[in-house]
């Protein structure tokens, strides 16, 4: 289907020549518009045009030519066109643990072991109903493309936990990229887990080979792939980690894990193997541009500039962070080594919500506690979001506007409230100035997936009511089962 996009205020395509068509120019150079809007008086600004066709980016005009045909046209006015946002680790099965009070002021590894008696818990009927969740919230905050890490796999669950994370994902159109976690090292061989959620390292290879095999499409445009993933270095043995690297590198696949989160790991790294965490890393063959760090906050000069040698890229998750109170990672530094970024919103019960553009921001806030030659701009956050997280998952065709690439984009709205005021520079204006807000269209390989700011077909209520019963649910079999011992 031919979809015409016009009337456009401003497109920000985030490419290599950062060109922004509309404002106040035909060339869309100036980014400090006098920004006017649809139903204002006077002067019209001039208006960008995109044309979506199979799936792809068509073309991309700063003034409509004649003649241009199309099955279908959406008026853009008043509407931003960014591309859509991607979110490079999560862990859906949290939003069924949010705002516990005993995880609120507890850092990561007190904060892990009181969330393990709740996650042993997890079925796939729960796990379900929390993908979907996470999966909504994520499309209605502009992302088109996402990660999960899911490494819980309590004894006696299902086995094909990530085959309904699969399910739901292509129900819902979102562009989905799981990664397969594991834990194989539990309390009784000195790591952090409890034994139970620990699986044998032939049986996470044996499901990693299935996973590929079922569901890995390599190919350009793809609405699902699969990545490999082992939790941590204190949840994983070093056999898994090396086993699972060679096994990725043999499928050709990306790697993903946490490194470098807390000073805790950074302990235990150096009293179990006399290494930190990311000189760890390198002794089992995980650096490379086929891999990725969630967090890696913890970084000396040397190690970002072996990261940026290497390409190893980071997931930034600013709010994670804070909320536990891990610290705040040297991105500028890994930026300018020729490190990957790209941004997360990482799991729900150490961020508590799963908006992208919030996690931007949030991003540039973050760096503004430090010197100032270390900030992130709007735009800086903002092609971390698109671009940076695009890169890191290996999806050339994605994160940015241009002919030929996925038509993954996201309109928003600038006629809100809380964008009065800001449109001197509308496109930082979503950084700095939007509060929390939800997408007004959303499109996925030219299918439209959220249309004035609801998805259709998506009863929110009886979701939300279902998630408030799985959550409940799972909170009660931890009592009994603690009240049982």
């Amino acid at each position: 289907m031919r979809i015409l996009i016009r009337n456009a205020e401003l497109i920000a395509c985030l490419d290599d020549a950062d060109r922004r068509i509309g404002g106040d120019s035909a060339s869309g150079a100036g980014s400090h518009s006098a920004f006017r809007l649809a139903g204002d008086k006077g002067e019209r600004s001039p208006k960008g045009a995109l044309l979506v066709d199979g799936g792809r980016i068509e073309a991309i005009f700063e003034a409509l030519p004649e003649g241009i045909s199309a099955d279908q046209e959406i008026d853009a006015a008043g509407m931003l066109i960014t591309p859509g946002l991607v979110n490079t680790h999560h862990h859906f099965y949290q939003t069924l643990t949010r705002n516990l009070p005993e995880g609120q002021d507890v850092p990561l590894f007190d904060w892990l072991n009181f969330h393990y008696e709740i996650w042993r818990e997890l079925d796939e009927e729960a796990l379900g109903t929390a993908t979907r969740t996470a999966l909504a919230e994520l499309l209605l905050s502009g992302c088109t493309l996402t990660s999960d890490h899911h490494y819980i796999f309590p004894a006696g669950a299902a086995p094909d936990l990530i085959d309904r994370q699969i399910e739901v994902a292509r129900e819902l159109g979102i562009r989905f990229q799981p990664t397969r976690g594991s834990m194989s090292l539990g309390r009784s061989q000195g790591g952090l887990p409890p034994d139970d959620l620990c699986q044998s390292e032939e049986t996470i290879l044996a499901d990693c080979r299935r996973l590929i095999a079922a569901y890995h499409d390599h190919h350009p445009g793809a609405m699902v792939r699969i990545d490999l993933a082992p939790c941590s270095p204190f949840s994983v043995s070093e056999k898994a980690m090396r086993e699972t690297a060679g096994l990725a590198r043999e499928a050709g696949v990306r790697m993903h894990t946490h490194v470098a989160e807390t000073q805790d790991e950074e302990a235990y790294c150096r009293k179990e193997h006399g290494l930190r965490p990311v000189a760890y890393m390198k002794k089992l063959g995980w650096l490379g541009a086929d891999a990725w760090f969630a967090h890696a906050v913890h970084l000396s000069d040397a190690e970002i500039r072996l990261m940026g040698r290497t390409r190893t890229g980071v997931a930034h998750c600013p709010s994670s962070n804070m909320r536990l109170g891990s610290g705040i990672a040297r991105i500028r530094e890994l930026l300018d080594a020729g490190a990957p970024v790209g941004l997360a919103v990482d799991g729900s019960a150490s961020n508590d919500c799963n908006h992208l553009l919030l996690e931007a921001r949030q991003a540039l806030l973050a760096s503004r506690l430090r010197k100032q030659e270390h900030w992130l701009g709007a735009r800086d956050v903002l092609r971390i979001a698109t671009r940076g997280g695009a890169q890191l998952m290996g999806r050339s065709e994605c994160g940015s506007l241009a002919p030929g690439m996925a038509a993954d984009l996201v309109l928003w709205d600038l006629n809100r409230l809380d964008m009065a005021g800001s449109l001197s520079d509308p496109l930082a204006g979503l950084v700095f100035a939007a509060a929390a807000p939800r997408a007004h269209t959303v499109m996925v390989g030219g299918e439209i997936r959220v249309r004035a700011g609801r998805i259709p077909g998506f009863d929110e209520e009886s979701q939300a009511r279902r998630h408030r019963d799985q959550a409940a649910r799972l909170l009660e079999r931890a009592r009994r089962r603690k009240g049982n011992r």
